[in-house]
């Protein structure tokens, strides 16, 4: 449950609500009065945040993937800096 604490609140609270509507996206949406595609693309961000978070530990991998759910660099360009990185340190 680590990766729950690590969340802003607001994204906490998102979860919440999202547990509450018992995953309904369509009542999220009228509740933040926000269209579907907006509350999907909040969710997707959420869940690509908490994977990243869990799965890698390394402060670099996090950071840069950080800015592929802030969409500052693309999932593809994230993916081969992280490669370099890694064939760096690895000598």
């Amino acid at each position: 449950m680590e990766w729950f604490f690590r969340l802003e609140p607001e994204e906490q609270v998102f979860i919440k609500r999202f547990l509450l509507s018992s995953g309904s996206l369509k009542q999220l949406a009228r509740e933040y009065d926000v269209s579907y595609p907006t509350v999907r693309l909040r969710l997707d961000r959420l869940i690509e945040k908490i994977k990243f978070s869990d799965v890698n530990k390394d402060s670099f991998e996090l950071e840069i993937m950080q800015m592929v759910i802030n969409e500052r660099l693309t999932l593809a360009m994230a993916k081969e800096i992280i490669q370099k990185h890694k064939e760096s340190i690895d000598g």
